[in-house]
């Protein structure tokens, strides 16, 4: 692989959204931040998980004003920043697995239980789970409408314990997004 020399060109164009720099950027950087991770024996999925977490946090600095002060070290920034993602990724999975034996505390925000009790709950929970994506439904289905267990759920979408966690986290979220937005939007005046 050859080494690029980064500028302030690269660098505005980046930002500015140029399509062949953004594709010369995800390709490059892919491929280095790819053999980071996997010297470090992570599973596929997490590498992924990690590797655009870093993207995401990159491109939001380089659009803020005081963002990157030097384009020549995008490269060492890029490679700290995925070392502050792999190292939160190892907090997280430690105190994750810290925590196995704790019973998860029961969300507060949705009781998705006392909301199927009348029929017109039920009716607006379908529609709110048709508007998640497949995976995010078949989540929160498999737990909290077919009573499977967690580990049942990892077996079957053959993921771990970790990132079902962190799916189940964002399902949760996306469904209580569109829960609050149909709760708001219902009762808006006409």
């Amino acid at each position: 692989m050859e080494l690029y020399q980064f500028d302030e060109a690269y660098v505005r164009r980046l930002k500015e959204g140029d399509s062949s720099v953004q594709r010369h950027f995800f390709a490059y950087f892919s491929e280095l931040v790819l053999i980071k991770l996997r010297s470090r024996y992570l599973p596929p999925h997490v590498i992924d998980d990690i590797r655009q977490e870093t993207f995401v946090r990159v491109l939001l600095t380089l659009k803020k004003e005081d963002g990157l002060k030097s384009p020549e070290r995008l490269g060492a920034f890029v490679n700290s920043v995925c070392n502050n993602v792999l190292q939160e990724h190892y907090r997280v999975s430690t105190r994750a697995t810290n925590l196995d034996d704790v019973p998860e505390p029961q969300d507060q925000n949705i009781d998705l239980d006392r909301a199927l009790v009348s029929g017109e709950a039920k009716r607006q929970v379908a529609e709110i789970l048709g508007q998640l994506s497949e995976r995010d439904q078949r989540v929160l289905r498999a737990l909290f409408l077919e009573d499977k267990t967690k580990d049942q759920i990892c077996r079957e979408m053959s993921i771990d314990r970790d990132y079902l966690r962190v799916l189940l986290h964002r399902a949760k979220l996306q469904f209580r997004q569109k829960f609050m937005e149909s709760r708001f939007a219902g009762s808006a005046p006409t």
